[in-house]
C-alpha cells in the first residue's frame, strides 16, 4: 500500500442533496470527517468556537467548501446556539469534546452538552445522530475478564473511573449513558463511535492530544516510556467509520473503531526509533519491576460488517510524524541511514 497524505476513497455522491452538522468541526477526527462528507456531496454546517480564528482555515480549503461548508458559531453550553446550527439539518455528528482529566473543564460539556446536543436534535425532528466517543467508555473495569475481548455491550466502570480520577473516562461513560437513554425518550436513532487512541496524518495546524502521544519520544522530552499497551486506529478510518454508520439503515448502538492490533508502548518506541532514528526516542521503561503490560482484547467485527478495511498502524505511525515534520511541529533532522530508507520503501509496499 503506498503511503500517501490522503488515501481516503473516492466519493460516491451519496450525500448529494443532504445537510448535516459536525460539532467541533476544527478537532482532529471532525475535520477529517468534513472533508469526507464533502467529498460524498453533503452540504456540511460545522460548528467552532470562532468561524473566522484562522486555526480553522484547513476547512475552507477542502474541495467542495466553498459552495457546501458553512461555519457557526456554537458552544455545547449554550442550547441555543446547537438549536440555530442544527436548524435544517437531516443528521447531526456529534464530535466536539473535551479532552482533559480536569473535572471542571470535562464533566459539564461532556455530559450535558451531550444531553444538549441530543434535545436540539429531538426538538427539531432530526432522527439520526452519530456521537464520537471514546474506547474509554468500554474497557475502564477491574473486574472484567482480561481474557475476554471487549465489545459493544462493555461498559467502564464509573465508580472506577472516579476512584483513579479518570474523569475523560467518567465524564464519556455518563454521558454516553444519558444520551442512549435521552434518545430512546426521545426517539432519537443514537449511533456511538467508539475510537481508540487515534494517529495518521493532521489536516489541522495545532498540535492535539494524539499528536502529543507521538511528539513526546521524537523531541526528547520523555527520557523512558510509561508500562501500558494501546490499541490504534487511523483517523480517515475514524471518519469514515462514522459516515458509514450514518448512512447504513441497519446501523444502531456502539462500534469500536480499532486497526486491530495491540501495541506495548515499548513497541511503538521501536517502531518510532527504526523510522526515525534522527530522533532521541526513548529505549528505556520507566516500570523496570513489573513484567510488560498487556493491552485489552477487543473486537473489531461490526465495523468490518460495514466494509470497513483499516489502514495498517504502522502506515498510521509513519504518517502522523511525517504531518508533524510538513506542518513544522517537528524539525526535520538529516539522516543517512541506509537500513532506514530500506524500512520506509518496505513499508510503502505493504
Amino acid at each position: 500500500m503506498p503511503i500517501e497524505v490522503d488515501t481516503v476513497p473516492a466519493a460516491d455522491l451519496t450525500g448529494q442533496g443532504r445537510t448535516v452538522c459536525v460539532t467541533g468541526a476544527g478537532g482532529f477526527i471532525a475535520s477529517w470527517l468534513v472533508k469526507r462528507l464533502l467529498q460524498k456531496g453533503y452540504t456540511v454546517r460545522g460548528t467552532v468556537r470562532n468561524p473566522v480564528d484562522p486555526k480553522n482555515d484547513h476547512l475552507r480549503a477542502f474541495d467542495g467548501a466553498a459552495d457546501r461548508l458553512v461555519l457557526l458559531r456554537a458552544d455545547l453550553m449554550e442550547p441555543e446556539t446547537l438549536v440555530a446550527a442544527f436548524t435544517g439539518c437531516d443528521g447531526i455528528f456529534h464530535a466536539a469534546s473535551p479532552l482533559t482529566d480536569d473535572p471542571e473543564k470535562m464533566l459539564e460539556p461532556a455530559i450535558r452538552g451531550t444531553n444538549y446536543v441530543l434535545t436540539a436534535a429531538a426538538d427539531l425532528g432530526i432522527k439520526r445522530v452519530v456521537f464520537t466517543s471514546t474506547i474509554g467508555t468500554v474497557y475502564m473495569n477491574p473486574n472484567r475478564d482480561p481474557e475476554k475481548p471487549v465489545d459493544d455491550n462493555s461498559w467502564s466502570d464509573i465508580e472506577y473511573c472516579k476512584k483513579t480520577a479518570n474523569w475523560y473516562c467518567y465524564a464519556k461513560t455518563i454521558a454516553e449513558q444519558q444520551a442512549f437513554e435521552l434518545a430512546r425518550q426521545r426517539g432519537v436513532e443514537l449511533i456511538v463511535i467508539n475510537p481508540v487512541v487515534v494517529l495518521g496524518p493532521l489536516l489541522q495546524t495545532t498540535v492535539n492530544a494524539s499528536a502529543a502521544h507521538v511528539l513526546k519520544y521524537l523531541t526528547g522530552s520523555a527520557k523512558t516510556y510509561v508500562n501500558a499497551a494501546q490499541a490504534y486506529v487511523d483517523v480517515r478510518d475514524v471518519a469514515e467509520a462514522h459516515v458509514r454508520v450514518y448512512e447504513a439503515p441497519s446501523a444502531c448502538g456502539r462500534y469500536i473503531c480499532a486497526e486491530g492490533t495491540t501495541l506495548h508502548r515499548g513497541e511503538l518506541c521501536r517502531v518510532l526509533g527504526k523510522l526515525f532514528p534522527e530522533y532521541p526516542v526513548p529505549s528505556k521503561c520507566k516500570d523496570e519491576v513489573n513484567p510488560p503490560a498487556k493491552g485489552y482484547k477487543f473486537t473489531n467485527q461490526r465495523l468490518k460488517d460495514l466494509g470497513m478495511e483499516f489502514v495498517p498502524v504502522l502506515q498510521s505511525i509513519y504518517e502522523i510524524v511525517k504531518s508533524m515534520q510538513e506542518k513544522g511541529m517537528l524539525p526535520v533532522l538529516p539522516t543517512q541511514d541506509d537500513h532506514v530508507l530500506q524500512d520506509k520503501l518496505l513499508l510503502k509496499s505493504s
